[in-house]
């Protein structure tokens, strides 16, 4: 098995979005996933909208590559276009290795990573 973690957030109907995007995620990790809070934050890039953020953590049995497809299957499935982000999902971490080295020192992936923390006790 391995370890992940997801980052995932909506700018469009974010609620709703996450809330799908959560439970199709949790489908396809093993039993054992870890959900933080929904947490609300400012587009970083400064648009003006407003982001709805959640972590997820988890194992699977998939290689990073079928899990890195899956997550973009699902954006796509959501209706992510260029202009409405209906669902971004991130991989951050697979096993050891980090990837989007730029979010894991944003204020809000830090304040949530400490509701999961256990998953990596």
């Amino acid at each position: 098995m391995h370890k992940v973690l997801i980052a995932i957030g909506s700018n469009e109907r974010q609620g709703a979005h996450i809330e799908w995007a959560s439970e199709r995620l949790s489908s396809l990790l093993d039993e054992t996933v870890l959900l933080s809070r929904r947490l609300w934050t400012p587009d970083c890039k400064g648009s003006g909208k407003w982001y709805m953020n959640r972590l997820v953590a988890g194992e699977t049995m998939l290689s990073c590559e079928e899990l890195s497809q899956a997550l973009k299957a699902i954006e796509q499935q959501c209706g992510r276009t260029k202009e409405t982000v209906t669902l971004d999902a991130d991989l951050l971490l697979y096993d050891k290795e980090k990837y989007h080295q730029k979010d894991w020192s944003r204020p809000y992936v830090q304040m949530l990573l400490e509701d999961i923390s256990t998953f990596f006790a």
